[in-house]
C-alpha cells in the first residue's frame, strides 16, 4: 500500500475514531483491513515518506513487500539513502518474520549469543530497530528524534496516533518516538509480513506436493553429511506444531570475502572514517568482543529467492552462488574472508556438493516464497 491510499484509509479512521473521543472507555472498532488501530497506525508511518529529511524515503522503501520486505534494488550490495549519495554499510535483511526473532541475550547453556535485530544484533527488540534509520544519517537522515516527531505532528494521521497513545502522546519527543516504534513493530507482527503460505508450509499441511527437485534439495538441505543447511537453518516445524523459521537465531563467521563493490567503502570520511580499509566486525563490534569478531545473525531462508543479494554486504548475488561458496570455500577459489578469526569450519567449507546438488538445494529454497496457491503451475 502507497501512500494515497495510506492517507485515505487513515482518514477515515481517524474519523471514526474522532467519533469516539467522548467514549473514552470504549474500544475503538477495527479497520475493515482487520488491522488494530495501532497496527493500521504503524501501516501508516511505515509508508510515510515525509518521515525523512529530505522527504522522500520510507520505511517501505527498503523494506518492499513485493521484495519480501527487503530491499527491492538487487542491483545495488546495500541500500541508498534518501540523499542519493549516500550508502549503507550493508545489505539489508528482510523485515519478513523479524517479528519472530528473540530479544538479544546470551544463553549461558549453549554458550552463544542469541537473537537481536540488525545483523548484529544491536538493537535487542523489533520496536528498537526502528528507531534506528530515521535518525541514520546513511539512510532517514533525520538530524534528530525531534524532527521526526514534528513530521508526525504535522502528518494527516496524527490525530489516530493521539487515538492510539493518548491526547499528550505526540507532546513530548523521546516518548513520542518510542511510540512511533511501538506501532511499527505491531504493523510488522501482522500477518503482512508473517504469512506462513509457502509451497512448504502447505507440503507440511498435506496441501501441496513438492517436486522430485524440491523434495531431493530438502533431503540435501538437511542431511547432516551433505548440505547440513538445517543445522542453522531448521527445517521442522517445533514441538508445539509451529511452522518452522528456518533459523536458529544465532551468530556465525562464514568467511564471507569483503565486497569491493560496496559503496560505502568509497564515502567521504565523515560517513566512513575508514575508507575503503573498513572491516565490518559484526556482532565483535557491537561487543567490542574479539571473539565475536566477524560473526553475523543467521537469517530466516523463508523467501530467500526474493532477497538478492546475499550475505552482509551482498557480496553474493545468487542462491547457486551462495551454496557453491558453502561447498568449496577450503578448496577453491574465492578470496580471503573479510575477517579470518572465528571462522566456521565445521559446518561448510567443503561439503563436496555436485552442480546438480547445488540446484536441487535451490529449488528447494524456491519452494519457501510465501504466496503460493496449490492450483499453480510447478
Amino acid at each position: 500500500m502507497h501512500g494515497s491510499t495510506a492517507l485515505q484509509r487513515g482518514f477515515f479512521l481517524s474519523a471514526i475514531l474522532l467519533l469516539l473521543t467522548g467514549c473514552a472507555n470504549q474500544k475503538p472498532p477495527e479497520p475493515a483491513d482487520g488491522l488494530t488501530p495501532r497496527e493500521e497506525l504503524g501501516k501508516l508511518l511505515f509508508h510515510d515518506r515525509n518521515l525523512s529529511t529530505p522527504p522522500g524515503q520510507a520505511c517501505v522503501d527498503c523494506h518492499h513487500p513485493e521484495a519480501a520486505f527487503a530491499n527491492p534494488d538487487a542491483t545495488l550490495p546495500v541500500s541508498r539513502g534518501v540523499h542519493r549519495d549516500r550508502f549503507g554499510a550493508r545489505n539489508d535483511l528482510t523485515a519478513a518474520y523479524a517479528a519472530h526473532v528473540p530479544s538479544f541475550r546470551f544463553d549461558s547453556t549453549e554458550q552463544t549469543y542469541l537473537g537481536g535485530l540488525f545483523w548484529d544484533g544491536r538493537a535487542a527488540t523489533l520496536a528498537e530497530q526502528a528507531k534506528g534509520p530515521p535518525t541514520n544519517p546513511l539512510e532517514m537522515a533525520n538530524p534528530d528524534v525531534e524532527a521526526v516527531v514534528e513530521s508526525i505532528r504535522r502528518a494527516a494521521y496524527a490525530q489516530l496516533f493521539r487515538e492510539v497513545f493518548g491526547e499528550g502522546s505526540l507532546d513530548e519527543p523521546l516518548e513520542a518516538y518510542e511510540r512511533m516504534a511501538e506501532a511499527i513493530a505491531a504493523f510488522e507482527s501482522t500477518r503482512e509480513f508473517n504469512r506462513f503460505d509457502s509451497k512448504y508450509d502447505l507440503y507440511l499441511q498435506g496441501r501441496a506436493e513438492l517436486t522430485e527437485a524440491e523434495l531431493r534439495g530438502l533431503r540435501l538441505f538437511e542431511d547432516p553429511g551433505k548440505g547440513n543447511c538445517a543445522a542453522c537453518h531448521p527445517s521442522r516445524p517445533g514441538p508445539d506444531g509451529s511452522p518452522p523459521l528456518f533459523t536458529d537465531h544465532t551468530y556465525d563467521n562464514l568467511g564471507v570475502p569483503r565486497n569491493p563493490a560496496n559503496p560505502y567503502l568509497y564515502m567521504p570520511p565523515e560517513l566512513n572514517p575508514d575508507g575503503p580499509a573498513f572491516v565490518d566486525l559484526g556482532l565483535g563490534g557491537v561487543l567490542n568482543d574479539p571473539a565475536e569478531y566477524g560473526k553475523f545473525r543467521v537469517p530466516t531462508m523463508r523467501n530467500i529467492a526474493l532477497t538478492a543479494p546475499y550475505m552482509h554486504n551482498g557480496y553474493f548475488q545468487t542462491l547457486h552462488e551462495v551454496i557453491l561458496f558453502y561447498s568449496t570455500r577450503d578448496i577453491g577459489p574465492w578470496p580471503p574472508p573479510e575477517v579470518k578469526e572465528n571462522l566456521n569450519t565445521e559446518e561448510l567449507g567443503n561439503l563436496g556438493l555436485s552442480t546438480t546438488e547445488i540446484d536441487e538445494i535451490v529449488a528447494f529454497l524456491q519452494a519457501l516464497t510465501d504466496g503460493y496457491s496449490p492450483g499453480s503451475r510447478e
